[in-house]
């Protein structure tokens, strides 16, 4: 066969096969099927675990033979995924009706990690095998190839319950991710019960079954009123807050207690909540916070705030909620695959999809349990009618020469080459017309089927069989039969199961934290060679002056509200809050600057220090290592940010000054081969922070600017270079930008 080259759009195949990808991922791995809820890996591990007999109700297995057999038969993605979905199948803090009954270490709500998964158990919970399991065997799904096409899986689980809406979904594909909260069981069955009985239901009305998530760690909801519009659309943020109770301690010193946290703190976040209530007590944000302490255990969490005396807990709690994840919020996106695609669907959609579902399922199920009784009938009524026939049979089966001639004559009456004992029996025999299947069933019946209590029984099973038929036949037949059926096996799940709400719906006022007003102080801030900072009040300063000022690089007084700006060589400002460094005693050590800020000590240089007030009102002359010049507005550097560029750089370049001016001053510019240029000031543009600047100086080759000078006219200023004093002021005043002259030394 001749080789065949098909020539098409490059980008063309590329958007096709992204197409197809996307949708692989949409469909087979990242979202669950609205009717059963699950995941294909979560689906594919419960119906494992099934298939080895792993049952509530036997001995549990290795979870690592239940990931291995899941992978190598239906699920060939890694064991890793297979194991994570098993883990949060069994954690009853993120599931609300746990699915799998894990034994070992399967994790904390503290976000510690599930033991290998060589080490843990599990096995089915009981309600996963009686209403995710169940009637696998009565054709109730339809079961396709895995893979490879060696084994069958089921295409979806026969879930009796909305196990989408029970126990929520979260997953991210292409381009879209779901995140469903989950519900309370009882609850969802009250609103699908409803929904069944009036189908034109709203969903404000199935409200008054199902009042709104009900998340395995309790907490409260806060946002009742947005809730209907989350459900009709599908979409919207729920607000959950965790439930705090206050306890009276002696001395007027109370404790707040956080019993119940909310859903999304869940894991690492309750770590990260402690670190920034701590952030809250460090930067002064409260002083009513004396000690925290964890005291979660087995039996629930216990997060303990100890209170100073008479504390303003109301307007602490309003902190807490403003900024911790105390209060928070879950972006609720109720997105499922229905019929092979995904879609966004509210909550009456959800249960007009379950119970659509349920019918279907319900429908399938009777069809083969009548099929069953129907066969069963088939045979009992010709196995009542060989009792009465007996003798002739018996008869028949003596006169045949083999199983096929006896078989033949029972079916058709074919009485050839059988010999009867009279012609009476023959005719008899002749007018015999059984069913194949009843032809059998006598064929292999046994003599003790003909004692009289035996035959009785029979005629008992068909009676039973035949009001089993009628009740198939009325389910089948009449819708209202049908749902009164689904409603009582409804009834009897949420009998066993149901459990009350652990999270309260509520309104609740929007948390006002009103932040104290700081009382504004003069301090000195102090910043020592090593990049050691703090703050000291002024009588500490003026008590140990000669050794601040000859311990500390930097030293100057500010107010307490004010910023500190720090320029660093590589053109960059670093900004901080007085308040953000501590404030104590003189020899107290202090921290890194480097902790305060995003200055790193290891890739820049600091050349300049200064308080935000000291120069918001003045002129700033910048300077670069290769004679680039400016001078800018203090306000420029009056930002929110905490780090931005403070100039912009040639490539290769570098700051090597910055000087508050203070009117027209005369500057000196010093380079490292010994040439000297004084000019004034306003020779200098006033310039933008993100513009290059001017050049000061002619520079020779190899040659950079080391100092800067700057003194006002009438000044005294001598410098000592090479062993040699230079008088500044008598240096010839010349113009920017020329060559300068070299000292003499």
């Amino acid at each position: 066969m001749d080789e065949q080259i098909i020539k098409t759009e490059y980008s063309d195949v590329m958007q096709k096969s992204y197409i197809d990808y996307a949708m692989s991922v949409i469909v087979a791995r990242a979202l669950p099927d609205v009717r059963d809820g699950l995941k294909p890996v979560q689906r594919r591990t419960l119906y494992d675990m099934y298939e080895l007999g792993i049952r509530y109700d036997k001995p549990y297995r290795k979870c690592a033979r239940i990931v291995g057999d899941t992978m190598g038969k239906y699920h060939p993605h890694g064991d890793s995924s297979i194991y994570e979905s098993l883990v949060v199948m069994s954690q009853e803090f993120k599931k609300g009706l746990p699915l799998v009954d894990g034994h070992g270490n399967f994790g904390s709500i503290e976000g510690d990690g599930a033991a290998a998964m060589r080490y843990t158990e599990a096995r089915l919970q009981k309600i996963t095998q009686e209403a995710y399991l169940a009637d696998l065997d009565k054709d109730v799904v339809d079961f396709v190839p895995n893979f490879d096409e060696t084994e069958k899986e089921p295409a979806v689980l026969p879930v009796k319950i909305p196990n989408l809406l029970i126990n929520g979904a979260d997953g991210i594909a292409v381009g879209m991710a779901t995140n469903i909260p989950p519900h309370n069981l009882g609850e969802v069955i009250d609103g699908v019960k409803a929904y069944m009985t009036n189908p034109e239901i709203t969903t404000s009305e199935l409200m008054k079954y199902i009042k709104g998530p009900d998340f395995p760690t309790g907490g409260r909801v806060v946002n009742k009123d947005e809730l209907l519009s989350i459900y009709e659309t599908g979409q919207g943020k729920v607000k959950i807050r965790g439930n705090v109770i206050i306890e009276n301690g002696k001395n007027g010193k109370d404790k707040l207690v956080i019993t119940e946290i909310p859903y999304t703190m869940i894991g690492a976040n309750i770590g990260k909540f402690l670190n920034d209530i701590c952030t809250l007590v460090e930067n002064k944000k409260t002083n009513d916070i004396i000690d925290i302490s964890n005291q979660s255990s087995k039996d629930g969490i216990r997060i303990v705030l100890d209170l100073k005396k008479h504390a303003d807990v109301d307007n602490l709690l309003n902190l807490l909620y403003k900024k911790t994840k105390l209060e928070d919020t879950f972006g609720v996106n109720m997105l499922a695959v229905a019929d092979g695609k995904p879609e966004t669907m509210g909550l009456k959609e959800i249960i007009k999809r379950n119970v659509n579902f349920q019918i279907e399922l319900t429908t399938r199920k009777y069809k083969t349990l009548l099929s069953k009784e129907l066969d069963k009938k088939e045979v009992q009524e010709g196995l009542m009618r060989a009792c009465d026939v007996i003798d002739l049979i018996i008869e028949i089966l003596r006169g045949s020469k083999n199983i096929k001639e006896a078989k033949d004559c029972l079916i058709t009456g074919n009485t050839a080459n059988i010999k009867f004992k009279t012609k009476a029996s023959e005719k008899s025999a002749s007018q015999l017309h059984f069913t194949e299947r009843q032809a059998t069933a006598i064929l292999e019946m046994r003599l003790y089927k003909l004692i009289g209590l035996e035959i009785e029984a029979l005629m008992k099973d068909h009676e039973t069989t035949l009001k089993n038929i009628a009740h198939y036949e009325d389910i089948l037949s009449n819708q209202a039969t049908m749902i009164a059926t689904i409603k009582k096996e409804l009834d009897a799940i949420k009998k066993e199961y149901a459990k009350p709400r652990k999270t309260i719906i509520e309104n609740a006022a929007e948390a006002v934290y009103e932040e104290k007003k700081i009382e504004e102080q003069e301090v000195v801030f102090l910043m020592d060679r090593f990049g050691y900072t703090k703050t000291i009040d002024l009588a500490a300063f003026e008590r140990n002056k000669e050794a601040v000022l000859s311990e500390n690089r930097y030293v100057f007084s500010c107010m307490n509200t004010d910023k500190i700006c720090i320029f660093t060589d590589q053109g960059m400002l670093h900004s901080v809050k007085v308040l953000d460094l501590p404030f104590g005693k003189f020899r107290d050590k202090g921290i890194p600057i480097d902790n305060a800020c995003n200055y790193n000590s290891s890739d820049e240089n600091l050349i300049f220090v200064s308080a935000l007030s000291e120069m918001k009102d003045k002129l700033l002359l910048f300077t670069t290592k290769n004679g680039m010049m400016k001078q800018v507005s203090g306000e420029e550097f009056d930002v929110s940010k905490r780090t931005i560029a403070a100039t912009k750089l040639a490539e290769g370049d570098e700051l090597v000054s910055i000087d508050i001016m203070e009117g027209v001053q005369n500057i000196v510019i010093q380079t490292n081969k010994g040439i000297f240029l004084r000019f004034l000031s306003d020779e200098v543009p006033q310039k933008k922070r993100g513009a290059i600047g001017v050049r000061g100086i002619k520079l020779s080759k190899d040659d950079y600017i080391e100092e800067i000078y700057k003194f006002n006219e009438n000044t005294s200023i001598q410098i000592n270079y090479k062993e040699k004093e230079i008088s500044l002021n008598r240096l010839k005043l010349a113009s920017r930008d020329t060559k300068g002259t070299k000292a003499r030394v």
